[in-house]
């Protein structure tokens, strides 16, 4: 509601007391709002056709004596790390995005089957820069940036709302001077019939509550009298597909929830649940082939049957293989990778060979002014004869941080207005080394992988002491403290007493 009612229509009464407020050299947080009318005056840009004009109120363009506003459009790894490394005593920070938190992901499998409880892998934006909550010129708004004007240094933006039944979504502008799209990529679906309709993704909370409700929900389902062998064995099917480090994470963690768990509580059912992984090609393909085999015979050890295909079609209670199999299934999650937003495709600017937003060294769009993009949404162009970083976490947080040290410098050289960097010497360019990858498969076994590629010399190993770095890598890459403590309470609880399989 505080959203709404600092972007609400200003009367002209109002617009003179926002007059009065500026004339008198006083910025409070309403001279930073601007009406429709006001936005008008003051950029050049023209409100799309067909859009009330009233509802167009936004932030105005930053004026002297104010500090430039840097926009950013995201709050996954590389906006978050951004944010956080942003020098706010040079900058305003506005971040536009549609959750109001950042998810660690690499834990999110575990959250799935009660191993660790949601609120653990979610960080909130305004502890990661407290001078969003507290600064007078920054802001978080929960929403969807709709349009971009690079010309008129503005985003164009509608606020997110729950369902249908709640507020109107309202829109509005938001003037830049330094803009960064890291609003991430979404998941791949090949454009396979049935995907969005029946299978669950794994790329944020909601989607890890989702597949825990579906899951309990089935294993009580199976236990109602009068139900069919077959339709028992269809509900307590458990159908990943993608062989990929989420899709091999959550593998093991779903197995060793129903060998620790499903068989102590759910025991009229526990030889009738099994899981399935299908990959078209090799599992964990970025690991080893001693790594790859490692984790295959221990997931089949823990129940986990691994199936070479591809998918050719989904249904309501079935997926179909290109060789004309039919899986029956109660939980289908999705996890085959990422690729470019349906926003990223929209924007007029240049792409990289995979669709992504193109960048060159420095982060940057060649193209336009002042706009960078960072993370999974970005790549570089064919022109800088750099290949495109692969879709990772650690990808998109040392962007995040690059870029933030190279804003920090552009603000020092008073470079942060709009059109006003074009003379800086930027330095150095972005070099991104790969630190290595970690998979844990379940049963306090894990694969660690410290090469920078799979036909470089380093450091790989299994097992338990793998599991144990896998988990001290983890806990100390989880952004603050509060959330460290979470996550350490969570697998001691879930270690003492079993996880938690409350259908809430």
């Amino acid at each position: 509601m505080f959203l709404i009612k600092n972007l609400t229509r200003i009367s002209p009464t109002s617009s003179s007391i926002v007059t009065r407020f500026r004339s008198t050299g006083s910025y409070t947080l309403a001279s930073r709002f601007c009406t429709a009318s006001e936005t008008q005056i003051q950029s050049p840009a023209k409100i799309p056709n067909g859009v009330d004009r009233s509802q167009y109120a936004g932030l105005a363009p930053t004026r002297e004596g104010e500090k430039p506003r840097v926009v950013v459009l995201g709050s996954g790894w590389a906006g978050c790390r951004l944010m956080k490394g942003i020098d706010t005593n040079l900058y305003d920070v506005v971040c536009v995005s549609p959750r109001n938190h950042m998810v660690f992901t690499p834990l999110l499998a575990s959250t799935c089957v009660g191993t660790l409880e949601f609120r653990s892998v979610a960080e909130p934006i305004s502890r990661i820069q407290p001078a969003i909550s507290r600064e007078p010129g920054s802001y978080f708004f929960l929403a969807n940036c709709s349009r971009l004007d690079a010309e008129a240094h503005e985003v164009h933006c509608e606020t997110l709302t729950d369902g249908l039944n709640t507020l109107k979504p309202w829109k509005f502008k938001i003037a830049y001077d330094k803009l960064v799209v890291a609003s991430g990529a979404e998941a791949s679906t090949f454009g396979i019939h049935g995907v969005m309709e029946n299978a669950i993704f794994l790329r944020e909370v909601h989607h890890a509550q989702e597949i825990r409700r579906k899951l309990l929900l089935n294993l009580m389902l199976s236990d109602t009298p009068g139900i069919s062998k077959e339709e028992k064995k269809r509900l307590l099917h458990c159908v990943v597909v993608g062989g990929g480090p989420t899709g091999v994470e959550f593998s093991g963690e779903l197995s060793d929830f129903i060998m620790k768990d499903v068989r102590q509580r759910y025991s009229h059912v526990k030889d009738d649940i099994h899981v399935t992984l299908i990959e078209a090609r090799d599992i964990l393909s970025s690991f080893d082939d001693r790594l790859r085999r490692y984790a295959i015979k221990q997931l089949n050890k823990s129940g986990v049957r691994f199936v070479r295909g591809i998918v050719k079609d989904v249904q309501s209670q079935k997926l179909i293989l290109d060789d004309g199999t039919e899986v029956p299934y109660g939980l289908l999650v999705w996890s085959t990778g990422v690729g470019p937003s349906s926003f990223v495709r929209s924007l007029g600017l240049p792409k990289d060979p995979t669709g992504r937003i193109g960048i060159d060294e420095w982060m940057r769009v060649p193209s336009v002014q002042d706009v960078f993009a960072i993370g999974d949404c970005s790549g570089y162009l064919e022109t800088t004869g750099k290949p495109t970083l692969p879709a990772l976490a650690q990808v998109a947080e040392r962007e995040g941080k690059y870029l933030a040290n190279l804003l920090n410098e552009i603000g020092k050289a008073n470079g942060g207005r709009a059109n006003s960097a074009k003379e800086i010497e930027l330095g150095a360019p972005f070099v991104y080394k790969h630190l290595g990858s970690m998979a844990t498969i379940g049963r306090y076994k894990a694969l660690v992988d410290l090469r920078e590629s799979k036909d470089a010399k380093g450091i790989s190993m299994t097992g338990f002491v793998s599991w144990f770095i896998w988990r001290s890598a983890y806990l100390t890459r989880v952004v603050s403290w509060r959330n460290r403590f979470y996550v350490a309470i969570n697998w001691f609880t879930t270690f003492v007493f079993g996880r938690d399989i409350s259908r809430i």
